[in-house]
């Protein structure tokens, strides 16, 4: 099985896409929508995030504590991203999990604000969610710092 840096590394060097126990699933179909469309869409700050890459200020999401069992999904398009098991709280400020659901999410680098971090995305809409790091916990060793505005919460849904 490979390894958390095994998974950061394919990342860094060519944005691949991360895939936990379902490497053969085929991501989501895409859904492609006019700028105009996604302003009707969206609110401003969550075109601001999943639109423009923003980030929501620290601590102000209410999904921050969010502890019903249930999904996140995408704010954009409704697709499901991350399910309220792999939910743990990080101390950062921000949603976090371990592991996000099959293959919704992709991943590219970023370079912005001086250093190379790896931005994580919706894989159908291509919505700008967070960023992963390295220093998560078991089993994935993976922290999805995730913009609570990007997301919304079905409860009993996992």
């Amino acid at each position: 099985m490979p390894t958390r840096r095994d998974f950061l590394s394919l990342a860094l060097l060519g944005g691949a896409s991360f895939a936990f126990a379902r490497p053969a699933a085929a991501g989501p179909a895409r859904l492609v929508l006019s700028e105009a469309e996604w302003h009707r869409r969206l609110t401003p700050a969550q075109f601001a995030i999943l639109r423009g890459a923003g980030t929501e200020p620290a601590f102000t999401s209410p999904l921050l504590h969010e502890g019903r069992s249930g999904r996140f999904s995408c704010a954009g398009c409704g697709t499901a991203l991350f399910s309220s098991r792999a939910k743990y709280d990080s101390g950062t400020g921000w949603p976090s999990f371990w592991a996000p659901l099959g293959r919704s999410v992709r991943t590219n680098r970023d370079n912005s604000l001086g250093m190379t971090r790896i931005a994580v995305a919706c894989a159908r809409c291509e919505g700008h969610l967070g960023h992963v790091f390295d220093d998560g916990p078991k089993p994935t060793g993976l922290r999805y710092c995730i913009n609570g505005l990007a997301l919304a919460f079905v409860a009993g849904a996992a």
